[in-house]
């Protein structure tokens, strides 16, 4: 556990799984700008995303780990925290704490990505959350219009739904942007960047496949084909026969402060995921000014990418849909990026971790 600094603040509790960078950033502009202890407990790191975390002053830090469900519940009850935020519903000694606290009238939130899709299971959580979620939660903050949808079928009323719960680091990227836009005006870095996990969920292989295809037909140019990330299929992939193509560079896991370096070398990204409930990093590639290449499955879509105007999406897992919009960038000229990523950039800027740390607060009132 990290030193709290300050105890003169209020306490929030907030019982997160894994973090990551863009995380931090928004714990750290509520606990600045809103005068608030953050006591945060979290999983370990993810062994294919091992982020170097940094807790800001007024975050404290608890790992998960060392908590058992007794103990987290006894800190829960010793903080007597002003609001307690939870992801989804995945850890039952999370739901234990924030039932213990609704029950005190702490206002229990939960937090989630997964966008409503009418599945049988959902339907299924639909009709458990009745006995279940609202017992424990009194609000839900959620990233985007499919994720309230699901919310409202859960049982939460329309003025305890908030959106936008995830924002990416902007102070990070914004600034990236201006620099790249302001020097790409009339030559565009022919790279297309890819930066995700190497898990089945991500379509690595079905990115490796179609960019190598145009290259073999002489479809694609000069351009080219970075990816990082780190993963379970990271070696099946590299060693694939399209994974090994020329043209195709593996820079494997990057830290968030080592990525400036890469996007600078990059014009246009590319997420071909197969199941990707929201994407931080479309809207940190947004803020980077890149157009954008996103499958009909990100969710973040949504919020960061205009049809036409900075980017174009395709059919997920559609070889067909993905090669026809990669030549769409391909055939774009240095002048027509540039104006799709002046677009990404403006997107991008929309919402920050200020204005996350301003709807966390107002979670915190009492009338909310």
């Amino acid at each position: 556990m990290t030193d709290p600094g300050t105890t003169s603040r209020e306490n929030v509790l907030v019982l997160y799984t894994e973090l990551a960078p863009y995380v931090l950033a928004c714990f750290a502009a509520w606990s600045a700008q809103h005068n608030v202890n953050i006591h945060l407990v979290h999983w370990p790191v993810n062994t294919e995303a091992p982020f170097a975390l940094e807790f800001a002053p007024g975050v404290m830090a608890y790992d998960r780990a060392t908590l058992d469900d007794k103990a987290l519940l006894e800190l829960a009850l010793r903080l007597s925290p002003r609001v307690v935020m939870a992801s989804g519903w995945v850890d039952k000694g999370y739901l234990k704490a924030c039932r213990a606290l609704k029950k005190k009238g702490v206002h229990s939130v939960m937090s989630f990505d997964t966008a409503w899709r009418g599945t049988l299971k959902q339907w299924a959580n639909v009709i458990l959350s009745r006995f279940t979620l609202s017992r424990t939660f009194s609000h839900a903050w959620v990233t985007g219009a499919l994720q309230q949808s699901y919310a409202r079928r859960l049982g939460f009323r329309s003025e305890r739904i908030k959106t936008g719960f995830y924002s990416a680091d902007t102070a990070r990227f914004l600034p990236l942007g201006e620099r790249l836009l302001a020097k790409r005006s009339t030559a565009w870095p022919k790279r297309f960047l890819c930066v995700a996990r190497y898990i089945p969920s991500k379509g690595h292989q079905l990115l490796c496949d179609a960019f190598a295809e145009l290259c073999d037909a002489g479809e694609a140019g000069d351009w080219e084909l970075w990816m990082t990330g780190a993963g379970e299929l990271q070696e099946q992939v590299m060693s694939s026969s399209s994974g090994k193509h020329e043209r195709i560079t593996h820079l494997g896991f990057k830290q968030a402060n080592e990525m400036q370096d890469v996007v600078e070398q990059c014009g246009v990204l590319v997420l071909p995921s197969t199941f990707e409930p929201w994407g931080v990093v479309v809207h940190e590639h947004a803020c980077a000014g890149l157009p954008m290449i996103l499958s009909s499955e990100v969710g973040a879509a949504d919020r960061f990418l205009v049809e036409g105007g900075n980017g174009h999406r395709f059919i997920a897992g559609d070889m067909a849909s993905l090669k026809g919009v990669l030549r769409m960038m391909m055939r774009s000229s240095s002048s027509e990026l540039h104006a799709m990523g002046v677009k990404s950039a403006a997107l991008g800027c929309a919402w920050t971790p200020s204005d996350w740390a301003r709807t966390a607060s107002e979670l915190m009132t009492r009338n909310a």
